[in-house]
């Protein structure tokens, strides 16, 4: 199948207004519930957590209630996540929820645990409110 010029101009258009409505409508990553989860460079339990759970993570219902969030400890702390206490262990798993922890997973326990343990954090969560009907 082809595609014509046009077609492609309006894609990259509605690309380029999707990220401008996103940056200028004020969304952080503080708005939503998340998960956090702060790593460093040579850190092998990162690295097995990646290799066990980082491809599945994004598919799972445990990310669509708090999407997971890398933050690499080398580069610096975000200036939205300041407030949190600095990890002292790699990696610790942050679920932080409008701006304010939830609570942490010190470490990475392998993958059974981990699923348990963020499963309690996840059921301190709000329940999620439907999304409004919008109708014309």
């Amino acid at each position: 199948m082809r595609i014509s010029v046009a077609q492609r101009f309006f894609g990259r258009l509605l690309g380029a207004i999707a990220l401008l409505a996103t940056s200028i409508g004020g969304w952080t990553h503080t708005e939503a519930a998340e998960l956090v989860m702060f790593g460093e460079r040579g850190c092998a339990w990162c690295a097995r957590f990646e290799a066990e759970i980082g491809g599945i993570y994004p598919k799972t219902d445990e990310a669509r209630r708090a999407p997971l969030r890398r933050v690499d400890l080398d580069e610096g702390i975000p200036s939205d996540l300041t407030h949190l206490d600095r990890p002292r262990v790699t990696p610790t798993f942050v679920l932080v929820d409008g701006g304010r922890e939830v609570g942490r997973i010190l470490g990475y326990p392998g993958e059974l645990h981990f699923w348990g343990l963020l499963g309690m954090l996840l059921e301190r969560l709000p329940e999620p409110r439907p999304a409004p009907l919008t109708g014309g």
